[in-house]
């Protein structure tokens, strides 16, 4: 059997899922026909551990990702978010392995492999930003930021989907299609580094790079259970990156733990003579984003709740109820929460300070231009050949409307920026505040084909201030929640450092339910169990088979005695909380005052003693499984309301249950 990395590793795994029960050790798991080792959750740390204890090798680690790719991107719930593999991976993570074996590791990144958005130039991938029009692009070099990658060790598996070009935040395109949320493949995992995000939370490789023009990091980063900085403009290079507004732009990782992602920092940031913004770090000596972390941060930390980013409808006080929660943990962390903090003339400074419709057509013409043999030269030859997404039509019309680079509104926007900037920094200051806190999304992850809303991305994309979105919990229907904390220019590892301490505090890190450890290289089997439903009514017997990276639930029930002779209805009844709609913590929220359980789905009708089907549950339907509040109600003729019940209970000994 697969080798885990850790004691906790071992117990998830032997836990979760019966047939594991007994795991056991097995060194070289890459060996000739030997499944692949487990990976699943597994941080830098305990990779590295394991390659230098010679458990694993990298080569061995790449074949394990690519095992979860195939089985969840590709199959299973079909997430969708890896967009092209490197053929190369293996070759290289083997070469890196050699390497490893004559002179040691260059660093904590050495064989660790990493995904990046396909906006991120390689010069041996195309980078296409998702767009058919620029599919088979090879650009001549690497990224900035890819290039400091493979001197790190680092071994490129990919490139993931991202809503096309960048121009939006539910991560679909021409060249990639859709992008599924692995807490709920019916919604949409967040934007444009969606794909980066659901891989990262799926565990298709051990980090991701996004880029945030206006919440592209963020954002994915709270829809999945991530760490994710936007980091202070000017700390990290985007030379490389297909821009969208070069006053925006960042580009940096996505982590399950704030550790990989100081790490992954440590690697990627730096002065680069190719992006004039990187000029503000001639004279400040770099962070260091891993000596920074302390697990002590948050106490005696001033951190102001910027209530203009809480909203006021049924959707927001879900989310908000959640973060504030998370603002009480960070009180008994050692904060000194400062609440309701107001800057002055916020939103009024913000209307009309973002620059992204007046930078991209120039921007992106001067980047194909210096991209030999791009197939296209402007934006206007992909509208005019429909080269894109319908659902990008509106927007590449809008950005192609702009006639001029410097027009009088533009330069009024770029004004606005600094005021903003100034605004919240003067706030810091006067308020002795060490950073903001405001939930990351007000809204949870909209399905797909729905717009997103509620995204806080502004404030920073506009000052350029750093933000850094945490995980701060789930909704009652098991959606992942983030908050974000924005501190001053260039304290970015103070805030990292703030996040981890509020991470080894809390621990919200949960792994998708749909992609959970893979059983010998593959998907473990659907879990089958059975329930009996005894009342007054009469009795029935129903058989489960329940397959978690499907979200799927096949039945067979049948009715005996009077249940039999009255049958009316068999169905399946949770209590009443969906995902982002209600709140069982407001007062005000009347859908969160009974408990009381209704009914989710029908598995028989009238005069059916027997029945059989399946039926695929929503992500309340799943939180109410594991929870073990989902009951099978037999409803008769002499009891309409309930005959007989039984609850449906999971075979899981001792395991935690996954969310969402």
């Amino acid at each position: 059997m697969a080798q885990p990395f850790s004691s906790r590793f071992v117990g998830v795994l032997c836990l979760t899922f019966a047939v594991l029960t007994g795991c056991t050790p097995e060194p070289q798991a890459s060996a000739a026909g030997a499944a692949p080792p487990v990976v699943s959750e597994a941080t830098i740390a305990e990779l590295q551990a394991a390659m230098e204890e010679g458990i694993v090798t990298s080569a061995s680690l790449v074949d394990a990702f690519l095992a979860r790719i195939a089985a969840y991107d590709l199959d299973g719930p079909r997430l969708n978010a890896v967009i092209r593999l490197n053929p190369e991976a293996r070759a290289q993570a083997a070469a890196l392995d050699r390497e490893r074996l004559s002179s040691g590791p260059r660093g904590p990144l050495h064989g660790i492999p990493v995904l990046l958005k396909d906006n991120y130039d390689t010069h041996d991938m195309p980078t296409a930003a998702s767009s058919v029009a620029l599919a088979g692009l090879v650009p001549p070099d690497d990224a900035f930021q890819v290039r400091k990658l493979r001197e790190a060790g680092a071994v490129i598996l990919g490139k993931t989907n991202m809503h096309e070009l960048a121009m939006g935040i539910t991560t679909i395109s021409s060249l990639g299609g859709q992008t599924r949320n692995p807490y709920d493949p019916d919604r949409n995992p967040g934007g444009s580094s969606g794909g980066t995000g659901a891989a990262i939370a799926a565990s298709f490789a051990v980090a991701g790079w996004g880029s945030d023009t206006c919440g592209s990091i963020r954002i994915p980063a709270s829809q999945n259970n991530l760490f994710g900085l936007r980091p202070t403009k000017g700390l990290s290079s985007i030379d490389g990156i297909i821009p969208l507004s070069h006053s925006q732009d960042t580009g940096g990782p996505l982590a399950r733990t704030a550790t990989d992602l100081a790490i992954t920092l440590d690697a990627t940031i730096g002065a680069d003579p190719a992006d004039p913004a990187t000029a503000a770090l001639a004279e400040r000596e770099l962070p260091a984003f891993v000596e920074a972390l302390d697990a002590g941060a948050l106490r005696g930390a001033r951190i102001g709740v910027l209530r203009d980013g809480f909203g006021d409808e049924a959707p927001d006080r879900a989310m908000g109820a959640v973060v504030e929660r998370a603002i009480e943990d960070m009180r008994r962390a050692g904060a000194v929460i400062v609440d309701s903090v107001v800057v002055p003339d916020l939103a009024a400074l913000t209307s009309g300070a973002g620059v992204i419709n007046y930078e991209f057509k120039f921007d992106f013409m001067d980047y194909l231009a210096a991209t030999p043999g791009a197939p296209v030269s402007a934006l206007t030859e992909i509208l005019d050949q429909g080269a894109h997404h319908v659902a990008l039509t509106g927007a590449f019309r809008r950005r192609e409307a702009v006639e001029e680079r410097g027009s009088a509104e533009y330069v009024e926007a770029l004004g606005r920026r600094t005021d903003v900037r100034r605004a919240l920094t003067t706030t810091l200051d006067r308020q002795r505040l060490d950073a903001f806190l405001y939930p990351t999304m007000r809204r949870p992850a909209a399905r797909i084909g729905d717009p997103q809303q509620g995204s806080n991305c502004q404030w920073s994309a506009i000052s350029g201030l750093p933000a850094l979105s945490v995980p701060a919990g789930f909704t009652a229907g098991g959606l992942p929640v983030g908050l974000e904390l924005m501190g001053r220019g260039f304290d970015d590892a103070r805030l990292v450092a703030m996040g981890f301490a509020f991470e080894q505090a809390t621990d919200h890190r949960r792994a998708p339910h749909t992609t959970p450890p893979l059983v010998g290289g593959r998907a473990p089997e659907a879990i089958r169990f059975q329930v009996m439903a005894r009342g007054e009514g009469g009795e029935a017997e129903g058989r489960f088979t329940y397959d978690a990276t499907t979200s799927t639930l096949a039945y067979e029930v049948s009715l005996t005695g009077q249940a039999a002779a009255e049958a009316e209805a068999v169905t399946l009844r949770r209590p009443d909380r969906e995902v982002g709609e209600d709140d069982p913590d407001d007062p005000d929220d009347p859908s969160g005052d009974s408990d009381a359980p209704v009914v989710v789905h029908r598995l028989a009708g009238p005069g059916q003693s027997s029945a059989s089907g399946s039926i695929t549950l929503n992500a309340a339907d799943r939180a109410a499984l594991w929870e073990g509040a989902m009951i099978m109600s037999v409803h008769t003729t002499s009891y309409p309301m309930e005959g007989a019940r039984g609850t449906l209970s999971l075979p899981r000994p001792g395991a935690a249950a996954p969310i969402g």
